[in-house]
């Protein structure tokens, strides 16, 4: 049975500090963006767990005032486990959508989000609390053997394009 609050209590986004606890994650962002415009734009935060033939898929989910969903980090092997867990906790839990679609369904996907300007971008970040824990910053994150084969997955299913040892292009937000 999934731990967390109920759907209709979903929380603020967390804190620059406690995303800085996590460790290596891989970032997903808008592509007509940056990696942290998503961060600045989110008023709140839900975890998604998936599982498919793959594996468990964990991320945490950032939704604008619009209610979509506007920065994703998804849980890597190099992340600390711990300090997720304990975000995690904290915040409302849904299932991952469909994610064992088929190579046309996620090639449909993907056309359909770039119709709709929806196209994802990720690279492998660390995260860190700046200016008192009020702002965030990224630094590139290197991945073990492991850790790229993850995101080399997740890219796949989620028809985001970057490769997960490309540097951030924003370094604060």
């Amino acid at each position: 049975m999934p731990r967390g609050l109920p759907l209709s209590q979903a929380i603020g986004r967390p804190t620059a500090s406690q995303l800085a606890s996590l460790g290596t994650v891989l970032c997903l962002y808008r592509a007509d963006s940056n990696e942290l415009v998503g961060w600045q734009d989110a008023v709140s935060a839900h975890a998604c767990q998936g599982l498919d033939s793959e594996g468990v898929r964990e991320s945490l989910c950032f939704t604008d005032a619009r209610g979509r969903c506007c920065w994703r980090l998804y849980l890597l092997p190099d992340s600390d486990f711990l300090a997720w867990d304990r975000l995690v906790a904290g915040l409302a839990i849904r299932p991952a959508g469909s994610d064992d679609a088929s190579v046309g369904e996620r090639l449909w996907r993907r056309l359909a989000g770039s119709l709709g300007g929806q196209r994802w971008r990720m690279c492998a970040v660390q995260l860190h609390a700046v200016e008192q824990g009020s702002g965030l910053a990224a630094s590139l994150a290197p991945l073990s053997s492991l850790g790229s084969a993850t995101a080399r997955r997740i890219a796949r299913l989620e028809s985001a394009d970057g490769t997960a040892d490309s540097p951030p292009s924003a370094m604060h937000a």
